[in-house]
């Protein structure tokens, strides 16, 4: 039997489903990346200047940031959503074969305008309940540009807005739901550029200083280290000036993107120190000027323990989605895609989240469209296949608790087309409204258990193991792009 008020804010949520779905199609139709954002975040501002939140815009030196804010004293409680796209992921909405809709373009390849919108409901939804029953607290709704790359919320834990909550949550899209209780890892990124001197490369080879060589160099060095540093780091890297098209010129410039992640953000600093000296040397060994263009930084996550059992059991009271013979006949084809390590891949995960299940359950479950199961929690330090979230700048703040959603194509990764293709699907938009839910409900937990905001920072107080949250991102770096 579903608790009277818990009843109510879903049927808030049924009543307001329309809005929602509108507003996340909009931004699936109009994909932005980092933090230029305006169409995007527009549709947020609209739901929510017309819900009466009162909107701070422009927040943590990024234009299209915000926090939206309703009500007042304690407890305060944060919401975090995302919408911001990926580049080079546009596709035709609804078609399980490859079809940009631009060549090129952006698309929502990790659902954010799914996260954002669900975080947007869930506040809508949790205030308008407040209102009606005259609840006492304060909902603080951010609006977090550049999740994939620029890391909105880490700027945002610079200018120190999430200090003072009791409780903040979150959820994401995915292949498979349960709440999400690993670690994640920290992730230093920066731009090294290279200054050399052009000249011919036959005739006067001689009065040249490549910069291309020292890009070249800093990468092999780069190779090296990777022998000594701890097996859990990655470093990865892109080009993104190789000098120019003409081989017969030293190349006067290039410049290379680079990604260092590990398990704490103190290790990721240490290695990355360790590649900024390798850049040092490969412009040292060439004769040209390296420079650093800071880019960003996210930390690691720390998973509140309290929080995400209150949330799971929320997650569980809305349960997985139901989809339709055609729904699941849509999800199918995506899944098709996949390649027959994928496809095992998806069985292995099943077994090892449904242990008790027979092989014949297991294989119902991992040839289904979207996994019809709810995953147990499992915590785990394990950084194994993980990858980065700024949600963990957020986790070092104040406690936190977050949740993954089963509404995209099983086995099929984020930040693919297939994702794109399911975004204004009715898949998606069941996903959406869950998530709603799952959130308001989970929102509705903290602000009437005291108990629980006080469990949650005991146990936050206990992870944090006497550190603090410190940015690593330079006072001088500022969001760009």
């Amino acid at each position: 039997m579903v608790d009277t008020d818990k009843q109510r804010i879903m049927d808030i949520v049924d009543e307001k489903k329309d809005e929602f779905i509108a507003a996340s199609d909009h931004i699936w139709e109009t994909p932005e990346t980092r933090f230029t954002v305006p169409k995007s975040v527009e549709q947020h501002y609209q739901l929510l200047e017309k819900e009466g939140f009162k909107i701070q815009k422009g927040v943590g030196g990024m234009d299209y940031a915000y926090i939206a804010t309703y009500g007042s004293g304690k407890p305060e409680i944060g919401i975090t959503g995302e919408y911001d796209a990926l580049g080079n992921s546009s596709q035709e909405a609804g078609n399980p074969k490859r079809k940009p809709v631009v060549d090129g373009g952006p698309g929502q390849a990790c659902g954010h305008n799914l996260l954002g919108m669900g975080a947007v409901g869930a506040a809508v939804a949790i205030k308008t309940f407040m209102e009606e029953k005259g609840m006492p607290g304060t909902i603080k709704l951010f609006g977090c540009p550049a999740e994939e790359s620029g890391y909105g919320k880490a700027f945002l834990a610079r200018a120190g807005v999430f200090d003072g909550l009791d409780a903040v949550f979150t959820w994401h899209p995915q292949d498979v739901g349960g709440m999400v209780a690993c670690a994640t890892l920290a992730v230093m990124q920066a731009n090294f550029s290279f200054k050399g001197i052009a000249a011919h490369a036959s005739s006067a080879p001689e009065q040249g200083r490549d910069a291309l060589d020292a890009a070249t160099l800093m990468t092999v060095g780069v190779q090296f280290l990777r022998e000594h540093v701890i097996e859990e780091a990655r470093i990865h890297y892109a080009y993104l000036d190789s000098g120019g098209e003409s081989a017969n010129v030293v190349h006067p410039t290039a410049k290379l993107y680079f990604f260092v992640r590990a398990p704490k953000l103190s290790q990721a600093k240490d290695i990355y120190e360790r590649v900024v000296n390798i850049a040092k040397g490969a412009a040292l060994m060439t004769g040209t000027e390296m420079s650093i263009d800071f880019d960003s930084a996210c930390a690691d996550y720390l998973p509140n323990h309290p929080l995400t059992e209150m949330m799971d059991k929320n997650l569980r009271l809305v349960g997985p989605l139901h989809l339709t013979d055609e729904e699941e006949k849509f999800e199918r084809a995506l899944t098709s895609n996949n390649a027959p390590s994928i496809k095992q891949n998806v069985i292995a995960r099943n077994k090892a989240a449904f242990p008790e299940k027979s092989d014949e359950e297991i294989k119902r479950i991992s040839e289904a469209g979207v996994c019809p199961e709810i995953s147990p929690i499992v915590y785990t330090t394990s950084t194994k296949g993980i990858g980065s979230t700024d949600v963990g700048d957020v986790s070092w703040c104040a406690p936190t608790a977050q949740f993954a959603y089963a509404c995209e194509p099983q086995g099929c990764s984020p930040h693919t087309w297939e994702w794109v293709a399911n975004g204004k699907s009715s898949v998606a938009h069941k996903g959406l409204i869950n998530s709603c839910k799952i959130l308001a409900l989970t929102i509705y937990d903290a602000l009437t258990d005291p108990e629980l905001l006080k469990q949650a920072h005991d146990a936050w107080v206990k992870d944090l193991n006497g550190e603090h949250y410190e940015s690593v991102i330079p006072p001088e770096t500022q969001p760009h792009g």
